[in-house]
């Protein structure tokens, strides 16, 4: 009989567990909408030049790769650079344009990528959400300038000087 109870707790914290890291077991529309919701309320909230807003929608472990090749910030690197963006009253605005969104059959993570309507002209977002304490947050962003393949030579000789200085010195470290 004590055996039968100690199962029965352990199933049923497990099962209280599993509902904490799988909100979308049942609904999956509902938590893509939900998902939909934070990152459009994130892009807003850069609009809004709301530093508040904006990183409370991310996780306090989260990271922001960047369209330049030395932008990949932890969150307190990343807050530092969007700080004096945020405090001018106009940090950015992206507007999505379409976006998907993609669930994880276990603990509550989801993944997404959108194409944005940006200053920089079309660029790519691409992310990670995770569910904590029963809230979707960003924790991982990665954002890039879509480029033609027609122009992918013409750029490449743009930026040739650039990737050699940053190529040797990442080889360097290694």
């Amino acid at each position: 009989m004590k055996k039968q109870l100690i199962t029965l707790i352990l199933c049923y914290l497990g099962c209280a567990g599993f509902s904490q890291t799988m909100p979308y077991q049942s609904n999956a529309k509902q938590a893509k909408t939900e998902i939909s919701d934070v990152i459009d309320h994130w892009h807003q909230a850069a609009a809004e030049a709301n530093f508040k807003n904006y990183f409370h929608l991310m996780t306090k472990d989260a990271v922001f790769i960047g369209t330049d090749a030395t932008e990949n910030w932890q969150i307190e690197e990343f807050k530092a650079y969007a700080k004096p963006h945020f405090e001018k009253g106009k940090a950015w605005d992206f507007t999505s344009v379409q976006r998907n969104i993609y669930l994880a059959n276990t603990k509550g993570i989801a993944w997404f990528d959108e194409l944005l309507d940006t200053h920089m002209g079309i660029c790519r977002g691409s992310g990670v959400m995770q569910y904590i304490d029963g809230n979707w947050k960003i924790a991982h962003y990665v954002l890039s300038i879509e480029i033609p393949n027609e122009n992918i030579e013409e750029i490449t000789k743009i930026k040739k000087d650039f990737d050699t200085r940053i190529l040797q010195a990442l080889k360097t470290k290694n």
